[in-house]
């Protein structure tokens, strides 16, 4: 069973906020919306997230 957790910047899920949640998978780790999450998942390389996050920065700045 995979262990999700969910990220310390999260918004509250009740408050509508957004709610992403991650597990480290070994070797990559798995992101999911918590609000849908039987949706599925994505599963990056660590240094995919880390991609994945400087790039939400840049957007959010």
């Amino acid at each position: 069973m995979i262990a999700w957790r969910k990220s310390s910047h999260s918004e509250g899920q009740d408050q509508g906020g957004t709610c992403v949640e991650l597990a480290d998978l070994g070797r990559s780790v798995g992101v999911r919306d918590s609000k849908d999450a039987g949706a599925g998942h994505l599963v990056l390389s660590r240094a995919g997230l880390r991609e994945l996050s400087e790039a939400v920065r840049r957007v959010k700045a």
